[in-house]
């Protein structure tokens, strides 16, 4: 991706998003812009119009970081819009690279280890490209129409995007979409050169209305915690907290764990998916679900 229309896109999108009474100025008079003026946002951030125009037109290389500091507080940038203006002007000041493909990432034992230690919560690991790269038996029951699709690696965004089964499987699927453009288009910024990132975007991009929408929002985020909302073939509908976690030792994966409190009904409901996913026939003692696996029927509760 081009850094200078990253930038510009960027700027002006959250120029945008900035009217003049959040910014604490006047609104008097015609206004042709939405938002702030180029040379409003120069003065909230102590710079002359003349270097903000030449910033917003894609100039980043050589900015320092505090007049970077100085823009986002002028922009009212959140902690992961602030994050994704520094990954652009990290990008601006160095030399630019080749994009390269990237080997497949492999997941050492002991994180695999991990996974499979936690038997009472749903969890996986992925990549910065939303693929998933490892679970759990309960992690691979709870994303078990993820894996139906023959596209390989599991990719959450083609599965949002892309299957028309999506929709029924995820009960918030326009949330869900609009978290997983704001990732992608974070980790872009962050990791600029990936061939494999690109592609996807690009797929996601041709194919889907809905992403190029999102896309052209330039929305960035942090994703740590949260709800998720199912409606699993099997069980019905699931609503799971999350924790999302970095792996420090393994730099861009990142650990996240579905949960909830016991004696409710998504408890129950964790139990009964692993009771069904134990029906389910695996290979080398590890679940791979085969793509032409029939779903059994859905499990009813037992009365109370």
């Amino acid at each position: 991706m081009d850094n200078r229309s990253e930038v510009r896109e960027f700027l002006t999108s959250r120029r945008a998003k900035i009217t003049p009474q959040q910014a604490g100025l006047s609104a008097a008079g015609h206004r042709r812009v939405k938002g702030l003026r180029r040379e409003e946002v120069a003065m909230l951030a102590g710079v002359s119009a003349e270097y903000y125009a030449r910033m917003e037109r894609g100039s980043l290389s050589g900015t320092s970081e505090a007049v970077l500091d100085s823009l986002a507080r002028a922009l009212q940038l959140d902690e992961s819009e602030r994050a994704h203006l520094l990954d652009l002007a990290r990008t601006a000041s160095t030399t630019r690279r080749p994009v390269r493909r990237r080997t497949a990432q492999p997941i050492r034992p002991g994180l695999q280890q991990l996974l499979d230690a936690m038997t009472d919560a749903p969890a996986f690991i992925r990549n910065g490209r939303l693929d998933i790269l490892a679970t759990n038996q309960l992690g691979k029951a709870l994303y078990w129409p993820l894996f139906q699709d023959p596209a390989r690696p599991v990719n959450m965004a083609r599965y949002q995007f892309l299957n028309p089964n999506a929709a029924e499987y995820m009960t918030e699927l326009d949330t869900q979409r609009a978290s997983a453009a704001a990732l992608l288009r974070t980790e872009a910024g962050q990791d600029p050169y990936n061939r494999e990132l690109s592609d996807l975007i690009g797929e996601l991009s041709t194919q889907s209305e809905a992403f190029r929408s999102l896309w052209a929002a330039h929305n960035v985020r942090l994703h740590h915690t949260g709800i998720k909302r199912f409606r699993h073939p099997a069980v019905g509908d699931l609503t799971l907290a999350f924790e999302a976690l970095p792996i420090p030792t393994d730099p861009g994966l990142v650990l996240t764990a579905l949960s909830t409190g016991t004696s409710t009904p998504a408890h129950d409901s964790l139990k009964l998916l692993t009771a069904w996913f134990a029906t389910l026939d695996h290979t080398n003692g590890r679940p791979d679900l085969a793509q032409d696996e029939q779903l059994p029927p859905k499990i009813g509760r037992s009365p109370v």
